[in-house]
């Protein structure tokens, strides 16, 4: 049964894998077992590696084995299939290894997209790939759309979007993000596609605290904090023509609380007024829970109250190696020009 699911859902992407080849593209999501008939379970392809993990349950030493040999029957190029059980609670890898995978599973592979150069690793010290595929979407969007404009990207993990930025032909990019480790990763990314002229900067800075600033919003401290306020770099306001927010589902610091269920607007509101009059604010929310069409509203009546109205929504849906089967994705992707 396993090699019949992994075999239809291989042909369903023939068209599509020979368009996204086409675009000097060799990462894509080759299994979504969600809808194609074994939930929890996905494979995705970049480059040389090939990256199987499992979120319910763990997958058995049969079931890797039929998976490794269906694919080496139908894979044209050489690949290494690392296995990621993340079927704990805390939906972190543990590190059973088969024996093929010891010395592959922290090296370094580089892949492309739409002919952008990434880095990738199957373990490191965070959880999820330094790429999410299912984004590829708004990357697309952000190469089309970045000539000659100032770009702001927010909750920037490993770059991706702000590489795209400079690759796109943006004049100037900034990346935030709390984490340098990712940063780290952002600019292995910037060099690997030759973005080393200064155009493009790696900001380590709490969300609260970089974007209040630049929006012209005074930083307060998260409520039921201590009065002492932790110390943070100071920053002027400043606009850009295009600010990407990709926020996670939930994160707290000292400053405040990232929620996307219950509170979207404490993360849109700087963001928003981040972003000059007539420019493009791309916002995305990857919490399933959350209907589009309750998320757009939200966002309409977030920027009404903030005095920035929406002029127009521009929707933006994972591409069909992600299949949905009533077409509600669990990641939104939304383009506002305000």
């Amino acid at each position: 049964m396993l090699r019949e699911l992994i075999l239809a859902a291989f042909n369903s992407r023939n068209t599509l894998i020979e368009r996204l080849h086409l675009e000097a593209t060799n990462a894509y999501r080759l299994f979504h077992g969600t809808n194609e008939g074994m939930p929890g379970l996905t494979v995705d392809r970049y480059g040389e590696l090939l990256l199987v993990q499992s979120f319910h349950q763990s997958l058995s030493e049969v079931e890797l084995q039929v998976i490794n040999d269906t694919y080496s029957e139908r894979l044209t190029y050489p690949y290494v299939l690392v296995y990621n059980d993340r079927s704990s609670a805390n939906s972190r890898y543990n590190n059973r290894l088969i024996d093929q995978e010891r010395e592959d599973a922290k090296r370094s592979f580089v892949f492309q997209e739409l002919g952008v150069n990434y880095s990738v690793k199957a373990r490191h010290k965070g959880q999820d790939p330094y790429l999410f595929l299912d984004f590829r979407a708004a990357r697309r969007y952000v190469l089309a759309n970045s000539q000659h404009r100032e770009v702001l990207n927010l909750f920037s993990y490993t770059c991706g979007m702000g590489v795209c930025a400079g690759v796109g032909g943006a004049d100037d990019v900034v990346n935030v993000d709390f984490a340098e480790s990712s940063l780290a990763i952002g600019a292995e990314n910037a060099h690997l596609n030759h973005l080393d002229d200064g155009s493009i900067q790696f900001i380590h800075s709490d969300f609260f605290t970089a974007a209040r600033q630049m929006a012209g919003l005074p930083v307060a401290m998260r409520r039921g904090r201590q009065s002492h306020v932790p110390k943070y770099d100071k920053m002027k306001p400043r606009q850009f023509d295009l600010v990407i927010l990709d926020p996670p589902k939930w994160a707290k610091s000292p400053f405040g609380t990232v929620d996307l269920v219950r509170d979207y607007s404490s993360v849109f509101k700087p963001a928003l007024l981040c972003t000059r009059e007539g420019g493009k604010l791309l916002c995305a929310n990857n919490v399933a829970q959350v209907e589009l069409n309750s998320w757009l509203e939200l966002l309409q009546r977030s920027a009404a109250k903030a005095g920035r109205p929406i002029k127009s929504i521009e929707v933006l849906t994972p591409e069909s190696d992600f299949p949905s089967r009533d077409g509600l994705f669990p990641l939104k992707m939304a383009v506002l020009d305000v």
